[in-house]
């Protein structure tokens, strides 16, 4: 497990780049999803500073709030409702650049201006939590964050039973 996070580089990409091995060697041989979900909801916000950073779990028919970084969230989403339940719903990573645009948004903050949701699925491809970043700033997620996104929480699933 790395002990230090060492980012470089001046782009959003170069810090991906740097990011996502140390990301990875956080949950490498972590048995314990709670414990893995918390390290990286720490490492990217210690990255990128964002608003809000974390994690939501897939408990029955809504999602619950797992571990996260930022201020006081919401605690049960259901299926299909807001950004994080349409990734969910429709098994996809979402980017929306002004949640006050996005139909149904659910506002767990005020201070959230844009968002990007990424499922975590399991060996057999069913979503079974995920990762929610906020911004206090329009446009702040593009498919750069959404290509390293996904590729940092993919050895996630194996922590969840199939």
């Amino acid at each position: 497990m790395a002990e230090n996070l060492i980012i470089e580089g001046d782009s959003k990409e170069d810090k991906y780049r740097t990011l996502l091995p140390q990301a990875h060697a956080l949950i490498d041989g972590e048995t314990d999803v709670i414990a893995a979900l918390a390290n990286l909801s720490s490492a990217l916000a210690m990255t990128f500073g964002w608003l809000w950073t974390g994690f939501y779990l897939v408990k029955g028919e809504q999602l619950v709030l797992g571990p996260f970084q930022g201020p006081i969230a919401c605690t049960r989403i259901p299926h299909g409702r807001g950004v994080c339940g349409s990734a969910w719903a429709q098994n996809r990573t979402l980017l929306v650049e002004d949640v006050d645009a996005f139909p149904g948004h659910i506002a767990c903050s005020s201070s959230a201006r844009s968002e990007v949701v990424v499922p975590v699925r399991d060996a057999s491809g069913k979503v079974v939590a995920v990762l929610d970043i906020d911004s206090d700033q329009l446009a702040s997620f593009d498919q750069i964050d959404a290509d390293y996104l996904e590729r940092i929480v993919a050895p996630l699933g194996a922590l969840f039973p199939a």
